[in-house]
């Protein structure tokens, strides 16, 4: 792009070049225009301007910048009055002069009364071509003296929206870093466009001479070294080392600081933030300019450190275009950015979030969303969501990593026969397994990888943009049309667990119509009849035995037919499974399974949560069963009553557990260890520990583990506790009970391997799609309840119903939700999102009240007395069992 191109222009330098065909003649129409404009929207600075043409006239009536160029170029058809040269808000009209002999009066060549006003020539700073801190502050002080800021408003205005000019800006130079060299010698010259702009302002800007090439070694040197950090994606120690640039941010900073308090500088900026992004996203677009030149970059770093841009007029005019800029940055330039913003304070990570955040807010509740008009489709949420993004991995950077300590992965089951795909041809589509983010990749990390960011993932949803989501079409385009449309899910972290738990419905319902229609084609083709469903038939009384058979069958011969959709019959029993059966199914199973009397699991009574039992006796195929079971509850929606510590989540997710994982899960040895480590004693002495540690078996008796080879004779001392304290934890929660925990983590990918459940979920959401919420909030699920058969919120039934039930302890609720939805958990979203029906079942009688846990309908006798509906509910609960016809 050429630097006439990159000029400062406002919208009537478009016009100026059409309406003359001399090219003189274009020059000085073009010129006047310009001062018509900066009158109609910066005015002369005389305040007592009397020219009803002016901004600085008393009265006037601001225009935006569209109506300002097109009423500039009225008023130069028609001769307006113009006022005189001495604001400097004016742009230099020197060329003109000599060309339009006008130009400095009005346009019949008056000049004005207050012509011994007029700034100096080099006063108007036309030879500043960038800024540095020191020239802001040189400026400013001339401004100050002659209490005159339109010079420097002139100033900031042509710099900030030149994108030559702004990435030459602020630069560090070999005076404030006086170790550059030494820090890296070998540096060559790795963008040798840059060093060609840095020769053409030194030819406009003589006696800037030495700073220019003192500034071209040390940009050299900056550009090797975030190059050569940029490659070393593979160590930690280098993708959170210091990301070096060229441009100095506390210089920045300050200079922000000092200017925006000033509401005339404001002004200049956010104009010039406007003019700038056009051009902005033309180069990125068309002419890869971060490839060519690194310090292009510098543009958004500057931008990003204004403190202003959550400010309405930022998020109505500028932030949108930018915004849209920036997502079109490529790759490593993002990667680059997020790796900087990493190292900034939590209070500037804060802002920029809350300044994306703003803007997505903003432009939602400024909108309305319907089918035919998406949320996806709005450009300016969805590049405020992508730089969200960055501002998001800058928090997990920036937070407490673990990029170690992950699980090895197993190859994913396959069946033994061909599938429908295989035989025409065809691969699923989901064979590779989810899909990974390419900026995670570029950085190297992942959301796991974070055990506490800067700032709570919470604090990244929008909850806003997900009232208007529309998961049914999000979910199409991210399954299938993510080239074209943008989907949300690739943002998971601006959505909450309940719209993320919706997207995973419609893509476990979709694999189970899918799996259904090959196997109605399988059948044809083969000429077998199978099953489109998963049926499991059990006996109440050998319901492990049952289950395990036929499951452990299915994952043998053809692990897909997990993932279609469940139906239980219980022998013996008329229960139609319409979801209701199932989840006393996984609810018998599980709690015979977590009996202590079995041996597979430890209780802890002080935390009420168990843990693998490391030396259980049973085989892998009962700890693989527990493992479908958690993924079918997942794939069917059915919430578990299971008590798990978080570290298994984690692990199921991939990563192992470590030191500080012992908190929940054994927090008596947690608190041993911590006292170990802060120990200011002498540790061999006083403690007396080796590394070698003991445990009891299921039978009570002793058993040792050496950590290290002869473990017994190695002492624990000051300099190798943190090694005794790791080597433990990772015996504790990761080897002892590695046979386990494979065998439940293989039975748990076989089901959920082909879901996106990794890509969308963290840990402790996982944990909420099995166990649910443990907070029930009755309240809310009044508010939303419905009512049929003749009930409503307003009879004496209903109210004597609520009464009642607000009236039980926490114990009973739990049964009453157990007895009504066949779970004792809230789903994800809290009760509210229940929609319980109660539906009237005849009139006062002595029958007890009824339930559809498959559709969580309550069938309730209009009792005649409070009391009687009391007793008749109490019984129904406590009693509860099976299922029958009615």
């Amino acid at each position: 792009m050429s630097k006439e191109a990159n000029e400062y222009e406002s919208p009537v330098t478009y016009i100026t070049e059409h309406t003359k065909p001399s090219r003189m003649k274009r020059a000085a129409a073009k010129h006047l225009i310009e001062r018509y404009f900066c009158q109609l929207t910066e005015g002369c600075g005389n305040g007592a301007c009397t020219n009803e043409l002016c901004a600085s006239c008393l009265g006037f009536q601001p225009l935006d910048h569209n109506a300002a160029a097109i009423r500039a170029l009225e008023l130069y058809k028609m001769n307006a009055k113009l006022c005189g040269r001495h604001s400097a808000a004016f742009p230099d009209n020197s060329s003109a002069k000599e060309t339009h002999p006008t130009l400095l009066g009005d346009r019949h060549g008056k000049m004005p009364d207050h012509e011994d006003n007029l700034f100096p020539p080099r006063e108007d700073f036309r030879e500043v071509h960038y800024l540095t801190e020191e020239k802001v502050y040189e400026i400013l002080s001339i401004c100050e003296g002659k209490k005159d800021y339109s010079p420097l408003i002139r100033v900031i205005g042509r710099i900030f929206s030149n994108a030559d000019g702004l990435v030459q800006s602020f630069r560090k130079d070999k005076e404030q870093h006086p170790n550059t060299k030494e820090q890296h010698p070998n540096t060559k010259e790795q963008h040798p466009n840059t060093k060609e702009q840095r020769k053409t302002h030194q030819a406009n800007d003589e006696d800037k001479d030495e700073d220019d090439k003192e500034r071209t070694t040390a940009m050299e040197q900056e550009s090797e070294a975030s190059a050569s950090m940029e490659g070393a994606t593979g160590s930690t120690e280098n993708r959170l080392g210091p990301v070096e640039v060229s441009v100095d941010i506390e210089a920045v900073r300050r200079v922000y600081d000092r200017l925006l308090s000033n509401e005339k500088m404001e002004s200049a900026f956010l104009n010039a933030l406007v003019y700038l992004t056009p051009n902005v996203e033309l180069d990125l677009t068309y002419l890869d300019v971060y490839d060519t030149n690194p310090d292009y970059l510098n543009i958004f770093i500057i931008v990003m450190e204004n403190s202003s841009l959550h400010s309405p007029e930022y998020l109505e005019m500028a932030m949108p275009l930018f915004c849209k800029c920036m997502s079109k940055l490529p790759l490593p330039a993002l990667a680059k950015l997020t790796r900087l913003w990493s190292q900034y304070s939590v209070e500037h990570i804060r802002r920029m979030m809350e300044t994306f955040q703003q803007l997505i807010t903003y432009t939602v509740i400024s909108n309305e969303y319907d089918s035919d008009s998406l949320v996806n489709d709005d450009e300016c949420v969805v590049a405020a969501a992508k730089c969200l993004k960055l501002v998001f991995y800058a928090n997990v950077l920036g937070g407490d990593l673990d990029t170690g300590h992950n699980e090895e992965e197993e190859p994913a089951s396959e069946s033994s026969e061909l599938t429908l795909q295989e035989l025409l041809g065809e691969e699923r589509s989901n064979k590779k397994g989810p899909r990974v983010d390419p900026l995670e990749k570029e950085l190297g990390v992942r959301t796991l990888d974070c055990r506490r960011p800067l700032i709570p993932f919470e604090e990244f949803v929008n909850e806003p943009l997900n009232d208007v989501l529309e998961m049914d079409k999000d979910f199409t385009f991210f399954k299938v049309d993510s080239e074209s449309k943008f989907s949300f899910q690739s943002c998971p972290f601006i959505l909450n667990a309940c719209t993320k738990s919706l997207g995973l419905y419609y893509d476990n319902r979709i694999s189970m119509y899918s799996e259904r229609r090959i196997t109605a084609l399988y059948s044809l083709v083969q000429g077998q009849q199978l099953n489109p469903y998963l049926r499991l038939k059990v006996r109440r009384d050998h319901i492990i035995d049952d289950a395990l058979v036929r499951l452990e069958m299915i994952a043998m011969e053809n692990p897909a037919d997990l993932r279609k959709q469940l139906f239980v019959e219980f022998e013996g029993e008329q229960g139609v499974d319409e979801g209701g059966v199932s989840k006393e199914f996984f609810q018998l199973v599980l709690e015979e399974m977590f009996n202590p009397d079995i041996g597979m699991f430890t209780y802890d009574e002080s935390t009420k949560l168990f843990w693998y039992n490391p030396s259980s006796l049973e085989n892998e195929a009962q700890f693989t069963l527990i493992g479908i079971i958690l993924g079918l509850a997942i794939y069917n929606n059915c919430i578990l009553d299971v008590h798990f510590p978080m570290v298994v989540y984690r692990k199921l997710m991939g990563k192992k557990g470590t030191y500080l994982d012992l908190t929940d899960s054994h927090p008596v040895l947690y608190q041993s260890l911590r006292e170990l480590l802060e120990y200011e004693g002498d540790v061999e002495e006083d403690m007396m520990i080796t590394f070698q540690i003991s445990q009891t078996d299921l039978f009570g008796d002793p058993i040792t583990y050496d950590l290290k080879e002869n473990g017994d004779k190695i002492p624990v001392n000051a300099d190798n506790r943190k090694e005794f304290v790791s080597l433990y934890s990772d015996y504790i929660l990761n080897k002892s009970v590695e046979r386990q925990f494979k065998a439940f983590r293989r039975g748990f990918q076989m089901v959920t391997n082909e879901s996106p459940l990794k890509c969308l979920f963290r840990p402790e959401e996982v944990e909420l799609l099995i166990c649910g919420s443990r907070n029930l909030d009755f309240q809310a699920l009044e508010e939303t309840t419905e009512y049929d058969g003749g009930y409503s919120k307003d009879c004496r039934i209903i109210k004597d119903f609520w009464e009642t039930v607000h009236s039980f302890g926490e114990e009973d609720k739990r049964l009453f939700l157990q007895f009504t939805t066949g779970t004792d958990r809230a789903p994800v979203g809290g009760l509210g999102k229940l929609k319980m029906i109660i539906a009237k079942n005849g009139p006062d009688t002595d029958r007890l009240p009824t339930s559809h846990t498959c559709f969580n309908a309550l069938l309730l006798p209009e009792y005649d007395s409070k009391e009687k509906l009391k007793e008749r509910l109490l019984k129904a609960i406590t009693y509860a069992k099976g299922f029958g016809m009615l």
